[in-house]
């Protein structure tokens, strides 16, 4: 286990009766507030009419950026910026899942510099500026609500990479679980899975881990296994979705990974590629790899962890090869992924082939030109990798 610093300083409100106080909170940071939420589900669902009287009882001029996608455009990240240079912007309001709140990131950085946002990507510019975050959370998924990073793809260049740094952080997060009974059982699925790779990213490790971490992690990934179906069948069971939000919350806030120094080892540098290339929804994509990429990084000296996976995740019976154990284990969550969960089991269901394989493996790979983690891999592994998900 390595050395490490961990803090978090996101302020969260948690709870329907948490919410009244939302106007108080954006008020705080200022008076003027761009409003940023997606496609339009918190006008249908009454969100965005309380949302607006909480800010107009303090006063609070708003203005709005609708439209944010899944995968957030730089292009729309962009528009919003000007919207804040050329009105004043104060604070920023970020209502939705976690495309919302990173394209906010993002649009906090880019509000306060004279060049282009795509920049902090690019760039890799970690922002010495950024206008204050609170954020309405309306979908378990991302973590966005607790970290102080983002994801944005760049459709022109097939890229999709993340912009971050400490004063990235929201400032208040107002976290609901009844704002998520309207989430469809389909993105319900693909945010769980989401969550748990979050957890799998710091959990996969070859380093002895901190039993205290380590058990913390699997009653969190035993949490979301065990809720997630229950809030796809019944999506206004208050006790799942309160369980999902937090769990979400906590896979991605940096505690869950803390002391591992491999960032994001498993599956993420890979599913960005399929996001940034084909638009697919990030959870998905990670649920499609995860098994393969838990076949292929089986080995002599990995397997010790997938024994651990499959008695204390899985309920294997221990007393077996700790082979037989480790492709229990993989087949255990193929059947969560596939069966349980209903996400689909190949790139080509989605209508994914490999002609863009090899590019994908190389930016994969990029900044070091290998993905340093659970194993060693490089283009050529990620292109095995993606040819066992057709």
């Amino acid at each position: 286990m390595s050395n490490f610093r961990w803090s978090n300083p996101v302020t969260v409100y948690f709870g329907p009766e948490q919410f009244k106080e939302l106007g108080k909170v954006v008020a705080s940071y200022g008076k003027r507030c761009l409003l940023v939420y997606g496609g339009g589900s918190i006008k249908r669902t009454g969100l965005y009419d309380k949302v607006l009287d909480l800010l107009s009882e303090e006063g609070i001029t708003v203005f709005e950026k609708g439209g944010v996608e899944p995968n957030p455009k730089i292009q729309h990240i962009r528009e919003a910026c000007e919207i804040c240079k050329e009105n004043g912007i104060d604070v920023l309001l970020a209502v939705g899942g976690g495309s919302v709140i990173d394209a906010t990131k993002c649009i906090a950085a880019g509000a306060c510099v004279d060049f282009d946002p795509w920049d902090f990507v690019a760039k890799r510019i970690m922002p010495q500026k950024a206008l204050p975050i609170v954020d309405v959370l309306t979908a378990a998924a991302t973590g966005s609500e607790m970290d102080s990073g983002g994801i944005i793809s760049n459709p022109e260049t097939n890229d999709k990479e993340g912009v971050g740094g400490p004063l990235l952080y929201p400032k208040a997060s107002f976290l609901n679980p009844e704002l998520t009974f309207t989430v469809p059982k389909a993105q319900t699925a693909a945010g769980s899975f989401d969550i748990l790779s979050h957890i799998w990213e710091g959990w996969f490790t070859t380093e002895p881990p901190m039993t205290m971490l380590d058990e913390v992690q699997k009653v969190v990934i035993r949490t979301v296994i065990k809720y997630a179906p229950i809030a796809m069948e019944e999506p206004d069971n208050l006790e799942a979705r309160e369980n999902l939000m937090w769990a979400s919350s906590w896979a991605m806030n940096g505690f869950m990974s803390s002391g591992f120094g491999k960032s994001w080892p498993t599956n993420h540098p890979i599913e960005h590629q399929l996001s940034a290339f084909y638009d697919i929804t990030h959870g998905v994509g990670l649920a499609i790899l995860t098994p393969r990429w838990l076949r292929y990084c089986l080995s002599d000296e990995t397997v010790s962890r997938y024994v651990t996976f499959g008695t204390d995740i899985w309920g294997i019976d221990p007393d077996q090869d700790p082979f037989d154990i480790a492709n229990q284990a993989i087949e255990k969550t193929e059947e969560f992924c596939f069966k349980t969960l209903g996400i689909p089991s190949t790139l080509t269901e989605l209508g994914i082939g490999e002609e863009h394989f090899q590019e994908m493996a190389e930016k994969a790979c990029q900044p070091f030109g290998v993905i340093n983690g659970f194993r060693r891999l490089e283009p050529k592994d990620v292109v095995e990798i993606l040819k066992m998900c057709l």
